[in-house]
């Protein structure tokens, strides 16, 4: 049996792979002339994105099948908790800053910190924090310490009210 070689100009796309572009809006001859086969008014007539991302075909989206519940309060701070055992590794004397828990892997960078009074502390420190229970308030003024409350932030920051 002969092989012959094929030759590139020889190649040919299998029957039916390859169709004409199907040519709208070019007169009545066409067969698609006149609305171009978008048909008669409406939304797929116009050009442009014919509906939104969420259009379903006229059934309820689902967007607004499921329930909504709760509430999502965009004014709440919310507070790191750092307990009173935590503190009473610092040495004495010791000034405390949200910066100085940070580096101390206490808290994130960044968060608003609240003490809380869960174990003992003996040696007197200087905290400068955003909130305080009453519990650990005594317990730091009962070992000498001294407590400065800084201002927190009203709102998120990653939220923006009004205009």
């Amino acid at each position: 049996m002969a092989v012959t070689k094929m030759k590139l100009n020889q190649l040919k796309p299998p029957k039916g792979a390859k169709r004409k572009k199907k040519r709208v809006g070019c007169g009545p001859g066409s067969g698609h002339g006149k609305t171009a086969c978008r048909g008669h008014k409406g939304a797929g007539q116009r050009k442009g994105k014919e509906f939104d991302a969420r259009f379903e075909g006229g059934q309820m989206p689902y967007y607004r099948r499921i329930p909504k519940r709760g509430f999502y309060n965009i004014t709440k701070k919310e507070f790191e908790l750092v307990n009173l055992a935590q503190l009473a590794k610092f040495p004495a004397q010791t000034e405390i800053t949200p910066e100085t828990l940070v580096k101390a892997n206490l808290i994130k960078k960044g968060s608003l910190v609240k003490v809380l009074g869960n174990g003992e502390i003996s040696v007197p420190l200087t905290l400068k924090l955003h909130a305080f229970s009453q519990k650990a308030l005594e317990k730091i003024e009962k070992a000498g310490g001294k407590v400065f409350i800084i201002d927190a932030p009203k709102v998120r920051p990653d939220v923006k009210l009004g205009n």
